[in-house]
């Protein structure tokens, strides 16, 4: 599997998986290839509606919406999502 094999398999993965709540702004935030243990992790970022602000006054008075981010971890050889957990952001 190639990088962009890895990032497409990945992105589909979260809209599957976070489908019922309406994710939107998803992107690819990093990708690395381990070669010892033949996988990859790629971390992809997305917004969910609440953290939008749905009036449009606040939305330009507000600080971007807020996003989060998933580490997806995918087994090279098998092509298939091995697990998904949050990535930590620094305040």
């Amino acid at each position: 599997m190639d990088v962009k094999a890895a990032v497409k398999l990945a992105k589909e993965y979260i809209l599957y998986l976070f489908d019922e709540e309406e994710i939107n702004n998803l992107g690819l935030e990093e990708v690395e290839f381990y070669e010892g243990e033949e996988a990859w992790s790629v971390t992809v970022g997305f917004s969910r509606p609440w953290e939008v602000p749905n009036d449009t006054i606040l939305a330009s008075l507000a600080k971007p919406p807020g996003r989060s981010y998933k580490i997806v971890r995918i087994d090279d050889k098998a092509g298939q999502v091995k697990s998904v957990k949050n990535r930590a952001v620094p305040s």
